[in-house]
């Protein structure tokens, strides 16, 4: 039985402005309080404070976040608070601070703000409920037994939390969720044919046009790169499907995201060993973020046409496979020469970005869990980027820094053509051997991007699966880039990047 489409937890907001008399909660409520870094003793006008100050003398200076008990069996985390907090290390003490109680099943949690600014307050709300809805995520479980579902469903906020950005918080939140679901799914649950009726029934929901473009189609437009990889698929279920989101008046001249959509990588010809094919089922998880993404846009009525292209295919292993050496044509005429049929997202990607240049986008964000060369520079901490406009490294930087999905530019210089020269074809796919690959796969991809259109493209393989989680996110799979994605769009619709 093929599993529904997740939604979004029901989880109740409340917003009041007064601090409470007292902690007289309920059985079940637990509290995080908001405490200033730099003030430590503004606890005093907690409820309770006396207590407090009793029980924190057991606790060292520098812990943080501290967890009590109060009376009545109340669960107590206490976070001190930096001025400037925000980003990455705001969701990543909101988690801290919020995992606990809900390991305890707390129903409710009620949170009280100290801080002087009311900015922080506001970031650390919504940092708290986004980890919420990480935390309240259900994987997608094949399985007859009742899925074990964590009990909170209401966080009231006592203080200055009247600005905070609750909107955003819960459509990033879905499309992080749709995202890490859809990853999750084990390969014979997600082929390229069921990750196709998931869409176009989602797009049906969200009124988005859709239009798939099978191999037939493909074939027709010689979309060789593409089908290169599909060669070996015993069933013709894989292509690239265009989902179309217009908010009445917006027009056309459309932003695009990509996503990479392999829903199972062998390796092909060059088979993965040991134990290289295991988690290659999530070697699609470009395409889900592209997809969460889409929708969280949708979720927050975004002013600007988008496009949302998913390039949807297996590569498998068989005696039809394409092999080293061997030279395709892709859509746009550029022949490659094949070196490593396990590079075989920079192949579906490449025809995937020269179809979505036809459609005349702005602007183009693409995903894919590509190389192994940008975990080797970054670890797993952050995803890799490179764009083909200079002057967007550093807001790609800031944007990152600012959404708490961290992204860290390479160089996107011309010189590292010279290594991809063929001898028979106009490129090389990749390099025989050598560091750099994720640069040189970014190389690769720009040939298939129409000059005047700017382009970021996001390596996220660094972050495409962490163990313990990172951030908010409690799962080793983290649906990164949704945030990323939703910020970056709203930055270029702003006109400030």
């Amino acid at each position: 039985m093929k599993p529904e489409l997740p939604r979004l937890p029901e989880l109740k907001l409340d917003v009041d402005h007064r601090i409470p008399a007292s902690w007289d909660f309920d059985t079940g409520v637990s509290l995080i309080l908001l405490v200033p870094d730099s003030n430590h003793n503004a606890l005093a006008k907690a409820p309770w404070a006396d207590y407090l100050k009793l029980r924190l003398a057991d606790f060292p200076d520098s812990a943080n976040p501290i967890l009590i008990s109060g009376p009545r069996g109340t669960r107590a985390a206490i976070g001190f608070v930096k001025d400037d907090v925000g980003g990455f290390k705001a969701l990543s003490q909101a988690r801290e601070l919020i995992a606990p109680l809900m390991a305890e099943r707390s129903r409710k949690i009620n949170v009280i703000s100290l801080l002087d600014l009311e900015q922080a307050a506001c970031v650390m709300a919504e940092a708290l409920v986004a980890a919420a809805y990480a935390a309240l995520f259900q994987p997608p479980k094949i399985s007859g037994d009742v899925p074990d579902r964590l009990p909170l469903s209401i966080m009231n906020f006592f203080g200055g939390f009247e600005a905070a950005d609750f909107r955003y918080v819960k459509a990033t939140a879905e499309g992080n969720n749709l995202a890490r679901w859809l990853t999750e799914l084990p390969g014979n649950y997600l082929t390229p044919g069921i990750y196709r009726e998931y869409a176009e029934a989602l797009a049906k929901v969200e009124g988005w046009e859709a239009q798939f473009y099978d191999l037939d189609q493909l074939e027709r437009l010689e979309a060789g790169a593409f089908l290169s990889v599909v060669e070996a698929s015993p069933t013709r279920d894989a292509g690239i499907l265009q989902l179309r989101y217009r908010l009445k008046g917006t027009g056309d001249n459309p932003l695009a995201l990509v996503g990479k959509g392999i829903c199972f990588d062998t390796g092909g010809s060059n088979l993965k060993v040991g134990g290289g094919m295991l988690g290659m089922h999530g070697d699609m998880q470009g395409s889900a973020v592209a997809l969460g993404t889409l929708l969280a846009l949708t979720r927050l009525n975004f002013s600007q046409p988008v496009d949302c292209w998913l390039a949807l295919a297996e590569n498998h292993i068989g005696s039809r496979a394409v092999k080293c050496n061997d030279v395709i044509t892709a859509i746009n005429g550029r022949t490659i020469e094949l070196i490593n049929t396990d590079a075989e997202g920079r192949m579906v990607l490449a025809d995937t970005l020269a179809l979505a240049c036809r459609r005349k986008p702005r602007t183009i964000l693409d995903y894919a869990t590509l190389t192994g060369g940008v975990v080797s520079a970054l670890g797993q901490r952050m995803a890799g980027a490179i764009t083909n406009r200079r002057s967007w490294i550093e807001p790609i930087i800031q944007t990152g820094e600012h959404c708490g999905e961290r992204v860290w530019p390479f160089p996107y210089e011309d010189d590292y053509d010279e290594d991809l020269k063929s001898n028979v074809a106009d490129t090389l796919q990749c390099r025989t051997e050598g560091a750099g690959d994720h640069i040189y796969a970014a190389r690769f991809l720009g040939k298939f991007v129409d000059k005047g259109i700017d382009w970021v493209h996001v390596d996220m393989a660094s972050t495409g699966s962490r163990k313990g989680g990172l951030a908010h996110i409690p799962t080793d799979l983290q649906g990164f880039g949704v945030r990323f994605g939703v910020e970056w769009f709203s930055r270029i619709a702003e006109g400030t990047v």
